[in-house]
């Protein structure tokens, strides 16, 4: 019995036992599931400013857990061999929601404030965030994401009360660009504009030499986020080469600076990273 995957807009239609584009939601018995439910890769207590969150909770600690699989295929990608990955690809800890949500809890004397979905895309082990999360939360604790906001709006919309705060990829603002890496770029604007009216919301675009880093792109980028809201975080890091994107130079620092600039006429906090 074939089945569709509702959580992206791959909408990838699976036979029994196939797994779709992101290598982690399978057909099993004619229902959709994340084979990396409870699977971790990494597993680590970051500094917050590291996811990068630099309005919330500033000063934090938190549990910042992966597994594998990602729905988009950037050529950049820094954590390629875990979001590259598939299910027997690569040594995994099985971790339970309740396991995660104690570790967490065993972990606020060091200072942490709560678990954060990162490293790999977490939206593909979708049932585990939000399992997860509501745990996190009875506890007393925070749920952040790091995220390409390559999401169906539906199980978006769901999720979100399960969340506190979130930094969304936000990788170029061209529709050739997200094409060229498998995603679409109306799909993580209507993320980024849901989730900003619910939770804490910071933004990150990776400025790759040639592809994304025109002043007019930027500005365009930057108008578009202050029209949502002045005061969301605006993230623009270094690239480097990375995976599959060897061929470039890194980003030059005169670069990000200048577009930073640019973009401070529209918004109130822009970071620069990798500089």
């Amino acid at each position: 019995m074939t089945a569709a995957c509702p959580l992206c807009f791959h909408r990838c239609t699976l036979e029994e036992g196939q797994t779709g584009f992101c290598r982690a939601r399978a057909n099993e018995n004619g229902k959709i599931v994340p084979r990396n439910y409870g699977a971790v890769t990494s597993l680590a207590l970051d500094p917050i400013e590291k996811k990068p969150l630099r309005r919330f909770r500033p000063g934090s600690m938190v549990l910042s857990v992966g597994s594998f699989g990602c729905n988009l295929r950037c050529p950049f990608c820094q954590n390629h061999e875990i979001s590259m990955a598939g299910a027997g690809d690569l040594p995994l800890r099985e971790l339970s929601p309740e396991a995660l949500a104690a570790l967490a809890t065993q972990l606020r004397p060091r200072g942490n404030t709560g678990v954060a979905f990162t490293y790999n895309e977490p939206l593909i082990s979708y049932e585990y965030v939000r399992d997860t999360a509501a745990l996190v939360h009875a506890r007393g604790m925070a749920n952040v994401l790091v995220s390409n906001g390559t999401v169906s709006e539906e199980p978006w919309r769901a999720l979100l009360p399960a969340l506190d705060a979130a930094n969304i990829d936000l990788k170029g603002f061209t529709g050739r660009w997200y094409r060229r890496l498998g995603g679409d770029l109306e799909t993580v604007k209507r993320s980024i504009e849901i989730a900003a009216e619910r939770i804490h919301v910071e933004v990150t675009t990776l400025l790759v030499p040639g592809e994304n880093d025109s002043e007019e792109e930027i500005r365009a980028l930057a108008q578009w986020l202050a029209g949502l809201r002045r005061d969301i975080p605006l993230h623009l890091s270094r690239f480097f080469p990375r995976y599959r994107m060897l061929d470039k130079p890194p980003t030059p620092v005169e670069r990000v600076y200048r577009l930073a600039e640019i973009a401070r006429e529209y918004l109130d906090d822009v970071f620069t990273g990798n500089c």
